[in-house]
């Protein structure tokens, strides 16, 4: 035994080198005190650390029953003028290079403030202790590992803040990952102004009003297509509920003017409106309007007022039908059967009761009296119909109704008797009116002058002989009248037009042709003088821009977007005889409709108020719907 404690002195003594640190160098320090979790202390401050006698006696037995997470830590360094007492009464400050824990692969991992659990505390902390710390958020970071060092923005920056370092990061991500284009593209478009003051101007009224999705962003400004090809999706169909009640074939399509209420009128021939409130999922059913004494037969029989709160409803007889849609009521002028007041139309009961009514009568059953009467007023200049309206689209104050013989009535809607204020005569009217549509009024030169109608008007009237008359309608005056180019007798078909953009006017034929003219064809040319400026109308007939030769069958619908970028032009003759036209280019675009798109004989078309959906209906009794995705998320 005491040959065991002599030699046990014997190792104790400073000549043995494993023992005498002053025979070590720096590495050999920094090696031991990661193995063995001792302090690093650098040559020439081996004073400053201190090993008790006790810790080197008993081989190291005193340390088998401590846990790993105690034998082998990573202390942070203190200056030199500091004892280990000092140390241990510390927390880590995270500060030196050894603050950091290293992984197996070498990376460094920020280090946390924690406490030493197995030293007594013999000295109380100069600084104050935090209230609450987080284990996840380092307070500061070493950059003295070689794989932290590219983070650094200066040769001599050691350390750096827990929110830098994790910005450091995100920065070196995106050198070695570059945000693809697609990504780019989309983050300029989703923080343009226009977007954010929409959003900011969006208060609750706005938000409890509206249908639509909370996160769904309204822009002022249309987004500007290119030619060529169009975003397009098909979505579930409008009227899938309906589908199964056989409700035969879809006669008339109108949005809500409003783009707050997101509401489609389906106007079809089993004598229905249904009301379908479109969120590009199910599209639920709202209500349903039955008119028994009433067939729908044209694409105007269902149209809003463009104050939204009242639907107008027309077809092949001589009065119409208005639906409050606040209140819920359903009123009429068909009480007295005598139809508009101050007009010549036929009666009633008179049409019906006609010899010819009633063999078409015995050879037809159901719905086959209706498409004889409606194919019998959209072709008979005399016909007792009123298929086609339009309201003036200002203030709606004014409905324009084709009647019999070339006239056009003007029917008071402010009073709501249906008085008929004033009617237009076009020439002898060959072939009947077959479309009638309000030039726009925004502009100051047609505002010069008040008529008691407000602002000055003009009113373009379609004939079947595809004569075209512009009407001032505060002096009752044919401004000018031409012919379509290419046009003969009984050839015109469809009129639309639009102001917006650079003003458009679009007039089909039954040859399948669709040409298309500029603000030339209805508005004044201003003529300006020395002293005044004034308008005046060009006698030269307006030539089309370009005209469409898409389709080769009568065309049966035109429909212009809320932008007039889009043209939307039909056929229900011919099975998928539809177009979508590029106004600005005036070409066709070519990725829709494809073969496989189920269009069937298209009936009726209509655009939502900001144009995010475009609804299609067929003689299936199917209204399909389609988002186009240039105008916004559905």
């Amino acid at each position: 035994m005491t040959k065991h404690s002599r030699k046990r002195q014997k190792l104790s003594n400073e000549a043995n080198p494993l023992t005498n640190d002053s025979a070590k160098d720096d590495e050999e320090r920094r090696l031991e005190s990661l193995l063995f979790g001792t302090k690093y202390v650098p040559v020439g401050n081996t004073g400053l650390l201190q090993v008790d006698a006790e810790a080197t006696e008993g081989d190291g037995r005193q340390f088998q029953n401590l846990l790993d997470n105690d034998l082998f830590f990573v202390d942070d360094e203190v200056e030199h003028n500091s004892d280990r007492s000092d140390y241990e009464d510390q927390e880590p400050s995270g500060s030196g290079s050894g603050s950091q824990s290293e992984n197996e692969e070498g990376f460094e991992e920020p280090s946390t403030p924690k406490k030493p659990h197995s030293h007594p505390k013999s000295l109380q902390s100069n600084r104050r202790a935090p209230a609450w710390i987080d284990d996840s958020d380092p307070t500061s970071v070493s950059l003295s590992s070689k794989r932290l060092r590219k983070l650094r923005n200066a040769p001599d920056e050691e350390t750096l803040p827990g929110r830098e370092y994790e910005s450091r990061l995100r920065r070196q991500f995106g050198r070695i990952n570059p945000e693809p284009d697609w990504a780019t593209q989309a983050r300029k478009k989703t923080s343009q102004p226009d977007d954010r003051d929409g959003d900011a101007e969006m208060d609750l009224n706005t938000l409890l009003s509206s249908t639509s999705g909370i996160h769904h962003s309204r822009s002022l400004r249309s987004q500007v297509l290119a030619p060529g090809t169009i975003d397009i999706s098909r979505l579930r169909d409008a009227n899938q509920s309906a589908q199964k009640s056989g409700c035969g074939d879809i006669k008339s399509l109108a949005f809500h003017p409003s783009e707050r209420v997101p509401v489609l009128c389906v106007g079809s021939s089993d004598r229905r409106v249904r009301m379908y409130n479109i969120d590009g999922h199910t599209s639920p059913l709202l209500q349903t309007l039955h008119i028994p004494s009433l067939p729908l037969s044209s694409q105007s029989s269902v149209a809003f007022h463009p104050s939204g709160s009242h639907l107008l409803l027309t077809g092949s007889r001589p009065y119409y039908f208005v639906y409050d849609l606040q209140s819920g009521t359903l009123s009429g002028s068909d009480q007295s059967k005598h139809g508009l007041w101050g007009t010549r139309f036929e009666d009633l009961s008179a049409s019906l009761e006609s010899p010819t009514s009633f063999r078409k009568r015995g050879r037809t059953r159901g719905a086959g009296v209706d498409e004889s009467a409606s194919v019998k007023s959209q072709n008979t200049p005399g016909a007792p119909g009123m298929e086609v309206t339009a309201f003036e689209p200002r203030t709606g104050s004014i409905l324009a109704v084709a009647g019999r013989g070339g006239y056009v009535h003007l029917v008071d809607w402010k009073s709501g008797a249906g008085q008929v204020i004033g009617s237009l005569k076009c020439s002898n009217g060959g072939g009947g009116v077959k479309g009638l549509w309000w030039a726009s009024s925004s502009s100051e030169r047609y505002s010069e002058v008040d008529t008691g109608f407000g602002s000055r008007e003009y009113l373009t009237v379609l004939t079947g002989d595809s004569e075209v008359y512009v009407w001032d309608v505060g002096e009752r005056r044919c401004v000018r009248r031409w012919t379509d180019e290419g046009g003969f007798r009984g050839s015109g078909r469809v009129l639309a037009g639009s102001g917006k953009g650079s003003g458009w006017l679009a007039i089909g034929s039954n040859t399948g042709l669709v040409n298309v003219y500029g603000t030339d064809s209805y508005t004044p040319s201003t003529v300006s003088t020395s002293s005044s400026s004034s308008s005046s109308w060009s006698g030269l007939t307006p030539k089309p821009l370009k005209t469409i030769e898409n389709l080769i069958t009568p065309i049966s619908t035109l429909r212009f977007n809320h932008d007039a970028q889009v043209l939307a032009m039909a056929s229900k003759e011919k099975k998928d005889s539809m177009r979508l036209i590029h106004l600005p280019s005036l070409t066709s675009f070519s990725n829709w409709p494809t073969s496989s798109t189920p269009l069937g004989h298209v009936t009726a078309v209509d655009f939502s108020a900001r144009s995010e959906y475009i609804a299609i209906g067929n003689t299936r009794g199917r209204v399909l719907l389609y988002h186009l995705k240039n105008f916004g998320a559905h």
